[in-house]
């Protein structure tokens, strides 16, 4: 059988046929036609893996949806690995890489980057803001790592969770997914808070009181219910979802619902957000969205789907100034994944797809839409989380970006017609939308 190799450069080609240490899969690319917000910042960044257990929770894959409702639900206490990006000391240097699974959920590979492993911490005259990152059902910590260390790098801690159940490695019942997403991202900031208090291991570096969260795709699930989305009825009947109605916790209307948000988040991003195409969602559960969302997403997303899909749970949220970037065209992958390593690119039969399909897209090239990522989520969490008004310069956009118009001076000064993109180089605004809900 043919494989990918074909397809890919010839220096990336001899390095594959060399093996895989010679391959170098890096998430820190930034291409020419970059917006400007994509670039680093000035900060040098560490990382670091926590260990964490969120104990006495309700243990999906031990329940028998066959059989009849137990008087008390099986519990476990549940492991959760974070991956966490943050500003260094100044004289940070060591080993900027680290390992992780691929897709196919038993190639371990290299990945290059920007943050030291184990550096020590900066010591900020002002606490940074946190944010919490969570995969897609199947992802990992590192899927969206070219996020998290490009944030680092301009003043924030950002904490990437391993969703247990739902791993390359790790993945089982869906319902698990379903009921725990939104549970792991608070336990998460519960325990983080914790680490940076008083006395904790990172005192004063960050400030779990103002925190965002972004998901991708089943993790945009979670955020939504995070944010104050609640599901429906229907969502919790479904015989393949949470066994025996434990998906009701996040039902729109109830009190564990009603009780979940927490003030400490103050935004949050979903990318590819699952649900709205499988009637988790209505008008009424979405109408709970208590904090500003930015939403992303491909037009032709054949996942979660676009119009009956990601744009209608934008359309359907509640009425605050919620935002849609759309990658027109693209698919489900667009924006999130980190480039696919090289070792990803060979057809697995087991699967039956090419693992590389789960990182690229069709018509995007991926780092091109990771630098247009991280530059519209460096605009909004700094709007929102540093109260950065400065930014929403590049918040405030003519509609579709194909109608931008370049009008320049000769000193470089915008004419009064220039309506091009803010951030955006001459001619490189291309294929985008971004539209803002009234807020009225």
């Amino acid at each position: 059988m043919k494989t990918a190799l074909t397809s890919l450069p010839l220096a990336l080609t001899i390095g594959f046929a060399g093996g895989a240490a010679m391959a170098e899969n890096r998430i820190d690319t930034q291409l020419p036609n970059a917006p400007e917000l994509a670039a680093y910042g000035d900060l040098p960044v560490g990382v670091r893996q926590l260990e964490l257990v969120n104990p006495g929770q309700i243990d999906i894959l031990a329940i028998d949806p066959s059989a009849p409702k137990p008087e008390t639900l099986p519990t476990y206490d549940r492991p959760l690995t974070v991956e966490m990006w943050y500003p260094a000391e100044a004289s940070a240097e060591g080993d900027t890489t680290f390992k992780a699974y691929l897709r196919d959920g038993t190639t371990e590979v290299t990945i290059a980057g920007q943050a030291v492993r184990d550096a020590a911490h900066a010591v900020p005259d002002a606490a940074y803001p946190l944010v919490l990152i969570s995969h897609g059902y199947p992802g990992n910590r590192f899927l969206l790592s070219h996020l998290a260390e490009n944030l680092a790098s301009k003043g924030y801690v950002v904490a990437s969770i391993d969703h247990t159940d739902s791993t390359y490695r790790t993945q089982a019942a869906f319902g698990s997914t379903l009921v725990n997403r939104s549970l792991d991202q608070l336990f998460v900031l519960e325990e983080l808070a914790n680490m940076s208090a008083a006395g904790g291991t990172f005192e004063g570096l960050f400030d779990a009181d103002n925190t965002g969260v972004m998901g991708y795709s089943m993790g945009g699930y979670g955020a939504i219910i995070t944010a104050g989305g609640g599901v429906t009825q229907a969502s919790v009947d479904y015989a393949w979802g949470g066994p025996h109605g434990t998906l009701g916790i996040h039902l729109a209307g109830s009190e564990t619902h009603n009780d979940l948000p927490d003030a400490r988040i103050k935004t949050a991003v979903a990318i590819g957000p699952w649900g709205m195409n499988t009637g988790f969602w209505d008008a009424e559960g979405l109408s709970g969205i208590g904090i500003p969302m930015l939403f992303i997403a491909g037009s032709q997303d054949d996942t979660s789907l676009y119009e009956r899909g990601v744009r209608a749970i934008w359309e359907n949220a509640s009425d605050l100034p919620h935002a849609l970037l759309t990658f027109e065209n693209a698919g489900h992958n667009a924006a999130a994944p980190m480039p696919a390593p090289v070792e990803s690119y060979y057809f697995n039969e087991e699967k039956g797809f090419n693992i590389s399909d789960h990182y690229t897209d069709a018509v995007w090239d991926t780092s091109r839409m990771n630098n247009i990522a991280q530059h519209f989520v460096t605009a909004w969490m700094d709007v929102h989380l540093k109260g950065d008004e400065a930014k929403g310069e590049f918040l405030d956009l003519v509609e579709t970006s194909n109608d931008g118009v370049w009008s320049m001076n000769e000193d470089g000064t915008p004419k009064d017609d220039h309506s091009y993109w803010s951030g955006f180089a001459e001619g490189t605004a291309k294929g985008l939308r971004y539209e803002v809900k009234s807020g009225e």
